[in-house]
């Protein structure tokens, strides 16, 4: 059974689903089902991949790790998000752009996650 929020990734194409309503079918893309793509909670290792969040003024700036992570072309963050009790709150970043997104908002019980391309799904 599927649950609300998970990320699913087909291994073929690279489509990438996020789940807004849990049901008890399969998700499948080209033919196969999809990977659910784990999330991380602990760095290991050189790169540092799990969101640090910072309180600001207007709301939390989320950086992904704890040194700045390469945004190249074949190596990048391409999702911040956090995520309140009702609401998600997401922004796609590309090669070149600083991997961290400020977001305006003064819910204080947040959770952040990140998609690295390569590495996949880390949160808080």
């Amino acid at each position: 059974m599927t649950e609300l929020k998970q990320i699913y990734k087909c291994n073929i194409c690279g489509n990438i689903v996020e789940l807004l309503h849990p049901g008890k079918g399969r998700l499948v893309c080209c033919g196969q089902e999809m990977e659910l793509l784990k999330e991380i909670v602990k760095d290991t290792g050189h790169e540092k991949h799990k969101p640090v969040i910072k309180k600001t003024n207007k709301g939390f700036l989320i950086k992904v790790g704890s040194m700045p992570h390469p945004m190249e072309q074949a190596h990048y963050i391409e999702f911040v998000e956090i995520i309140t009790d009702n609401k998600i709150y997401r922004k796609h970043l590309k090669p070149n752009d600083k991997p961290e997104v400020e977001f305006c908002t003064n819910t204080y019980d947040i959770k952040a996650r990140i998609y690295c391309n390569v590495h996949g799904i880390w949160k808080t």
